[in-house]
């Protein structure tokens, strides 16, 4: 478990701007258009170098790849598992984080419209029996990571990867006999990728978005209900999670980096218990969002599991500081990104200062 025993030390939540030529590629493979894969290949290699290094220069401790790699966080892994096809899509997704907010802000979504992504064009459809087909998509993101380490300090550095509700959310069923054999499906083919970044020697980064989301997803469900729905979602990504050491893995949650009204957002109060049942040893939550920017109050009376790290969080040694998600695509320009990086990595120095008495 890394902790800030003598000082702040400064992390991010996965997602990073991606070079023009790197998006196109990987967006074409992503759409199923023709893309030249040795030249993606050798692009990619180098475009991770990049980013590790211009990420340790912005003065982070803990670092990533940046996802370069993936069309977004949660559409990569239709070329990872099999037992699925691909129809026809409404431009949606089959749950949509906006329709909570879509009932009391039609005139905003209608006036702001979100942009489709590839996933939304089509609907992925389960027909089979899932199994995990991306190890030659994961080696290639492990061993690109590695070099561009090889020769760099840093305290750790983490690879993140989809959660079984996550994917759920998205993808229909027609082969397994129930929800729950459905969702323990997932767990069990994500169990592989999951293993694999850790026994190669990184941190293990669980993004789980629809933990909190999952609740603007389903408009009509009442709390008592979308509690015993995400603690079956918790158990079936615990189930995954099944052997690997709790301190090698960080969960991320938010509520969605989209730009949109946010007020029907379920808070933190609500479900940080069922955050603390996932089996990890950071929790990345969310914190710099105007409607969940108070939460840190939670944390007065709710403690952090023995021996675990919030990311981000305000006193103590079991604080990193971190970032909220979507600085890859959300920000406006790559150069938003990193002057964020650079004025945490400056907080993070002046409050080792306060609490250190040292710069």
């Amino acid at each position: 478990m890394i902790y800030s025993t003598d000082r702040i030390l400064t992390t991010h939540a996965g997602s990073l701007p991606r070079p023009d030529d790197v998006r196109e590629m990987v967006l074409a493979k992503a759409r199923g258009e023709p893309y030249d894969r040795a030249a993606l290949d050798g692009r990619l290699e180098a475009a991770v170098k990049e980013v590790v290094k211009r990420q340790i220069e912005c003065g982070l401790d803990i670092v990533n790849d940046g996802e370069l790699s993936k069309p977004n966080f949660t559409d990569y892994v239709l070329a990872r598992i099999s037992g699925c096809e691909n129809r026809p899509g409404s431009g949606r997704r089959r749950l949509d984080i906006i329709a909570r907010d879509e009932r009391k802000f039609a005139g905003y979504f209608a006036a702001h419209p979100r942009s489709a992504s590839s996933l939304g064009r089509t609907l992925p459809v389960c027909v089979g029996e899932l199994r995990y087909v991306g190890q030659r998509e994961l080696q290639r993101d492990i061993d690109n990571f590695k070099a561009a380490l090889a020769r760099e300090n840093v305290a750790d550095a983490y690879l993140p990867a989809n959660t079984p509700g996550t994917i759920e959310h998205w993808m229909a069923n027609e082969h397994y006999p129930n929800d729950e054999a459905f969702l323990f499906a997932i767990a069990e083919v994500m169990r592989s990728e999951y293993q694999a970044i850790v026994d190669a020697g990184f941190l293990l980064q669980i993004d789980d978005p629809d933990l909190p989301d999952g609740w603007n997803c389903l408009p009509d469900i009442t709390l008592p209900e979308y509690r015993a729905y995400a603690a079956r979602r918790i158990d079936a990504l615990n189930h995954a999670l099944r052997g690997i050491p709790p301190e090698k893995i960080r969960l991320h949650v938010c509520w969605g980096s989209f730009h949109g009204p946010h007020h029907d957002d379920i808070p933190l109060r609500d479900i940080i218990d069922l955050i603390f049942r996932v089996r990890a040893g950071s929790y990345s939550i969310e914190a710099s969002n105007p409607c969940h920017e108070h939460e840190w109050r939670v944390f007065e009376e709710v403690k952090l599991p023995q021996g675990a790290t919030l990311i981000p969080g305000v006193v103590g040694e079991n604080v990193l500081a971190g970032t909220d998600c979507g600085l890859g695509t959300r920000v406006g320009h790559p150069s938003i990104c990193w002057a964020k990086f650079e004025a945490m990595a400056e907080g993070a120095r002046r409050a080792t200062k306060t609490l250190w008495g040292r710069a």
